[in-house]
């Protein structure tokens, strides 16, 4: 629940714990994946500059909802931001650009 200015309780909206989820998850892949082979070496670096990232782009995403009463508006917003956590994420991995 959340307190509102009136004072009144409104409920979490459901996507919220789906996207610190998957955020959490897609930070965990590495830890496990460092487990069982080699050819994933991350060090803490890695791992802020990622928790830096997805931590950041969840973020905007909510202050965007919150901003933004369409849900197409949102899906445009989610769309934009997966794609420029994809494209930094890439140019930091292998440097595309």
């Amino acid at each position: 629940m959340i307190a509102t200015e009136s004072g009144r309780r409104r409920r979490t909206p459901r996507w919220r714990p789906v996207l610190w989820g998957t955020i959490a998850v897609l930070l965990l892949l590495p830890l496990v994946a460092m487990r069982f082979t080699d050819e994933v070496a991350w060090g803490v670096e890695d791992f802020a500059a990622a928790g830096a990232l997805l931590v950041g782009a969840g973020a905007v995403f909510e202050l965007a909802v919150r901003r933004t009463g369409k849900p197409a508006h949102r899906v445009m917003i989610a769309a934009v931001l997966v794609g420029l956590v994809l494209t930094v994420w890439a140019h930091a991995a292998v440097g595309v650009f």
